[in-house]
């Protein structure tokens, strides 16, 4: 994928995650759009690391590996930043 799709596609990541874990971050909206957007790229890596299989397009299961590296980052920030 490119960079203007992994950056949509981290986009839609972030606002998914923020909405399954909710609370104040504080950074808000934007440092969890961006958490999302690291997020899509992190969950790829690790996804193909594990043997997942890689992030193919738009498609439900890339979308779930983005968001999932999205929690993952989103719950280290909360935890770094408290």
């Amino acid at each position: 994928m490119g960079i203007l799709a992994w950056i949509v596609f981290g986009l839609l990541a972030g606002v998914v995650a923020k909405v399954i874990m909710p609370g104040s971050d504080p950074g808000g909206w934007i440092i969890t759009i961006l958490i999302g957007i690291a997020g899509a790229v992190v969950g790829g890596w690790i996804g193909t690391q594990i043997g997942f299989g890689d992030v193919s397009g738009f498609n439900l299961k890339s979308f779930g590996i983005a968001v999932g590296g999205a929690l993952l980052l989103l719950f280290g920030y909360r935890v770094i930043a408290k």
